[in-house]
């Protein structure tokens, strides 16, 4: 190799290293300046994280539980202390137990209690249970009407029988044909209009 591409070499490996000091000296500065935020956010990332766990762990503990009261209660339906503990560990869950303790024991009051229940479907399910159990027809019209009613159409099919035994045929044939004709109650509906009402 000749000496002039020796001392080109030579002065690109100076300029690296040079560059490489520069930078480092950069982010040096860089890290004096900013330490106590850096550290602040690396703090702030751990406490989240750790705050984050607990919360998890915490939940599942609760979760656990409740589903362990509610075990309890399956076993012994008149444990106090059990069902004190799912109210307070789990509203929701309460109340869909408080819902299958009244279908069983066909307690009206109760399920009248539980039309207001927060729980997912409690309250929804809690008003057709007392409208078909009650076989009223304004209470089982009323829940009809609502938007997002889970039996929405087996209550137009309920309105309609009792309006059948009733011999009010007309009033029948409205309440059936609200019943959709894709519905899984809809080959029913038809069957009702056909047979059960002339």
């Amino acid at each position: 190799m000749s000496l002039k591409s020796n001392i080109d070499m030579v002065k690109e490996e100076l300029n690296s290293e040079e560059k490489f000091f520069e930078k480092a000296v950069i982010t040096e500065r860089f890290v004096k300046k900013y330490k106590n935020a850096i550290i602040a956010s690396v703090v702030a990332v751990i406490v989240i994280v750790g705050t984050n766990i607990a919360y998890e762990v915490n939940k599942q503990n609760k979760i656990d539980a409740a589903n362990e009261a509610l075990l309890e209660l399956s076993k012994d339906a008149k444990n106090t202390s059990a069902l004190t503990n799912l109210k307070s560990l789990s509203p929701e869950l309460y109340d869909v137990w408080l819902f299958s303790k009244a279908i069983a024991d066909k307690d009206t009051a109760t399920l009248n209690e539980l039309k207001n229940s927060k729980a997912l479907i409690v309250g929804d399910l809690a008003s057709y249970e007392l409208a078909q159990t009650s076989k009223d027809l304004k209470a089982l019209n009323e829940y009809a009407s609502k938007q997002n009613s889970i039996y929405r159409e087996l209550a137009h099919i309920q309105s309609a029988v009792i309006l059948m035994n009733d011999g009010k045929t007309e009033q029948a044939h409205q309440e059936l044909s609200k019943v959709s004709e894709q519905s899984s109650l809809g080959k029913l509906a038809r069957a009702l209009m056909h047979y059960g009402v002339k």
